[in-house]
Parts: C-alpha cells; sequence; structure tokens
C-alpha cells in the first residue's frame, strides 16, 4: 500500500508507487524544478497554473538536484497545491539511476 503522508519518496519508491498509483487512476507526475530533466525519465516542468489543472488527487513528485531544496520547499508546494499531493525525490536528480527499475 502506497504511504502518500511521506515527505519523501527514493526513486525505486516512485517507480514501484507510480505504476501502483496509476493503476488505480490516481496520475503522478515527476516535476522538474530546475529547468534540467532527468535522461530516460518522464518530467514535467514546474508550472503552476499547469499543474493546477491537473486533476484532484493527483500525485506531484518534486526533484531538484540533490532532493535538498525541493524537501525544503514542501510547504511551499503543499500550500499553492492543495488537492494534490506533493512528495520530494530523495537525492533529486544526482541519485536518479537511468537503470533502475521495479
Amino acid at each position: 500500500m502506497v504511504d502518500l503522508s511521506v515527505d519523501e519518496w527514493t526513486q525505486q519508491e516512485y517507480l514501484r508507487y507510480r505504476k501502483e498509483l496509476e493503476e488505480q487512476g490516481v496520475k503522478v507526475l515527476l516535476i522538474d524544478t530546475i529547468l534540467n530533466p532527468i535522461d530516460g525519465a518522464e518530467t514535467v516542468l514546474y508550472s503552476p497554473p499547469l499543474l493546477r489543472s491537473e486533476p484532484e488527487g493527483s500525485v506531484f513528485v518534486f526533484y531538484c538536484d540533490s532532493g535538498k531544496s525541493s524537501r525544503e520547499r514542501l510547504r511551499e508546494f503543499r500550500s499553492k497545491f492543495p488537492n494534490h499531493v506533493c512528495i520530494s525525490l530523495r537525492g533529486g536528480r544526482g541519485y536518479w539511476r537511468k537503470n533502475l527499475q521495479v
């Protein structure tokens, strides 16, 4: 079962939970906050007006280079997107492993 109350997901959790949630009809987006997409991953550029139009209950997984800034900004993200779940990617772009699969 997916715990949506946590602040961070590892890459492995993101990949596993994304699949599980999307099978239940929940949209999961990997949000690029640094204008630097992750190779081999489908990312969405951070744009509050566009993100607010995503279905209520969607999960937004924010990332930066190290995971630190996106985690520190969770309160801000959660206040901007109260109808969505906001989580930070632990380790950010720097810890992303292109070949990791679940």
